[in-house]
């Protein structure tokens, strides 16, 4: 790289003094070929210095220099120096600066999903992101289409249309109302020659919206059990989510955490004459009991 630096710093004081520019055209898309005319006679030594590369090769003065599409594949700024083989004090005899451009073509998709698991319904709920780069991993800096896609576990699908700038494209997309396994992509270019990236996001159940418990007598305590729960979409609302009773009379209060099997939560309190037991769930609140006086109601 030091060595790199001062030969920059060497040829761009020679460009200065050049009387002669190679004719090499302003700028050359990365994957072409081109050829650059050449002055004078006899035999020479190209150096084509870029960013972190440097090609030397042995030319013949008159003679056209023929680039292959594969020979400058990192986009960027260079400076081209034709060294003369000979003994004069400025053997430089030819220079010039071009850039070389990325490819117009999107080769590869980097795209970033997250997050990977979140809750149904929720607006906006998640972001794509998708980096577009050429064929020699350059990043493409011209503006490319890029649709994000979303299809959930029934087969229902959203999609939103940008544009990559800068070489970026990103969107938010909705989570579906249905819980499970949904295909998150990124599409960029068009046609036949689109690039797709996939990733899976893995919607799960929102909280409960709401919660019913019943109640019946077994022996001297209260068996309580609840009807199954379900997010306000209908989802089921994972095992392990815990469900509070809690049962409050003129003796005290106790209270039982449980968590949800198979959707349905069941515990036993002490059955208390007069005793109001109630149910939730996090924020959510379920009906209340009063026991051995009919229900009190629920919210």
């Amino acid at each position: 790289m030091r060595f790199a630096l001062l030969f920059l710093m060497v040829a761009s004081a020679a460009i200065a003094e050049a009387q002669s520019p190679l004719q090499f055209p302003p700028s050359v898309e990365v994957g072409v070929a081109f050829s650059v005319p050449t002055t004078g006679s006899g035999p020479a030594s190209l150096y084509i210095v870029g960013p972190s590369y440097i090609l030397r090769r042995k030319i013949e003065l008159g003679e056209s220099i023929a680039f292959a599409a594969n020979d400058l594949q990192i986009a960027g700024h260079y400076v081209a120096l034709v060294v003369a083989n000979t003994n004069t004090p400025t053997p430089i005899s030819e220079s010039a600066q071009f850039d070389v451009t990325p490819a117009q073509r999107v080769a590869t998709v980097s795209f970033l999903a997250k997050p990977s698991r979140l809750s149904v319904s929720a607006p906006n709920g998640i972001s794509g992101v998708a980096y577009v780069f050429d064929v020699f991993h350059n990043w493409i800096l011209q503006p490319q289409p890029v649709t994000f896609q979303m299809t959930d576990s029934s087969g229902h699908s959203e999609s939103r249309s940008t544009t990559a700038r800068n070489g970026v494209a990103w969107a938010k997309m909705n989570s579906a109302p249905k819980a499970g396994i949904a295909q998150f992509e990124a599409v960029a270019g068009t046609g036949a020659e689109a690039i797709k990236e996939k990733r899976v996001v893995q919607e799960v159940p929102g909280d409960p919206c709401s919660i019913r418990m019943s109640a019946r007598a077994n022996g001297q305590r209260v068996a309580l059990e609840t009807d199954p729960v379900r997010d306000c979409s209908g989802n089921p609302v994972p095992d392990g989510t815990i469900v509070t009773f809690t049962e409050s009379h003129p003796g005290g209060q106790s209270t039982v955490d449980v968590p949800l099997k198979r959707g349905i939560a069941r515990t036993e309190m002490p059955a208390v004459p007069g005793a109001v037991i109630s149910v939730a769930s996090g924020v959510v609140m379920g009906n209340e009991i009063r026991w051995g006086g009919g229900r009190s109601g629920g919210l």
